[in-house]
């Protein structure tokens, strides 16, 4: 009798370790050194797969970061991000939350995080990546869409001008497709210049766009680069289009990792 309650007692706290274990791994944001290919978990919803906007990123630091309204890989060493994800949807397009225009530091971020005051005097715009335009479906997205884990430094013409009009195209396929998978961000190089009061953010020579989109069972592709500075007017955007796996290769990030390989996927050229 005193082996079957030893056994018992034994099995319980066992049970609770797994299940804070458990807790603890769904709780925490996930984190990748230098080395390490990092996709946060998939899961499956009537039989799709999840995440499908989520890429692998390789040679840099970064610490992942789930919000409300997308997913953001931070770069520490930038201090800007390697890539922000999101899908978007076309009821998500017809939100009506007000933008909030209140830069925050993100209360996510290991260490010292960013505040608007370091853009200040620097010439450039807090660029996001992510825009709040495509989180007016929640007042908790419009929020963190202006964290600055989600900001790069961009000149003000492209910001205002043609990465503007692209953010708006993909408003307009959200409306079309049945869904909108988007992963932009930063294109950096060796040799780049830095902002703020400690020179440690980095300026991007360029930023990236990528969607996957998928309409009528098909699914469709593309890409767009932008370089950081000013233009002449507006482009037509196709002038900034280029294969995804050209924009990976540029990148060093695979993207739409979690997509299966069995599904053709066309372009939306």
């Amino acid at each position: 009798m005193k082996h079957i309650k030893l056994h018992s007692a034994l099995f319980i706290v066992v049970f609770v370790v797994a299940v804070y274990a458990l807790d603890r791994w769904l709780h925490t944001p996930c984190r990748a050194d230098d080395q390490t290919p990092v996709a946060c978990a998939t899961a499956t919803v009537n039989g799709q797969v999840q995440d499908l906007e989520i890429p692998v990123a390789t040679g840099r630091e970064q610490q992942i970061i789930r919000h409300v309204g997308y997913t953001v890989s931070y770069n520490p060493d930038w201090h800007i991000p390697n890539w922000v994800a999101y899908e978007l949807s076309a009821d998500e397009v017809d939100g009506v939350e007000e933008r909030s225009n209140q830069f925050l530091p993100d209360p996510q971020v290991y260490g010292e995080p960013v505040v608007t005051s370091d853009y200040a005097h620097s010439g450039y715009d807090r660029g996001h990546m992510a825009p709040a335009a495509d989180m007016k479906w929640s007042e908790q997205a419009m929020k963190e869409s202006f964290y600055m884990t989600n900001m790069c430094p961009q000149n003000h013409n492209l910001n205002a001008g043609d990465w503007k009009r692209l953010e708006e195209q993909v408003r307009e396929w959200a409306k079309m497709y049945e869904h909108v998978y988007v992963c932009c961000g930063p294109v950096v190089y060796e040799g780049a210049t830095c902002i703020g009061p400690d020179s440690s953010i980095v300026v991007p020579q360029a930023f990236f766009k990528v969607l996957l989109m998928q309409r009528n069972h098909a699914w469709y592709e593309g890409g767009y680069v932008m370089k950081n500075a000013p233009r002449d007017g507006k482009w037509d955007l196709s002038h900034y289009a280029l294969p995804v796996d050209s924009i990976e290769t540029m990148t060093q990030i695979n993207f739409f990792a979690n997509f299966p390989d069995s599904i053709p996927l066309h372009s939306i050229y």
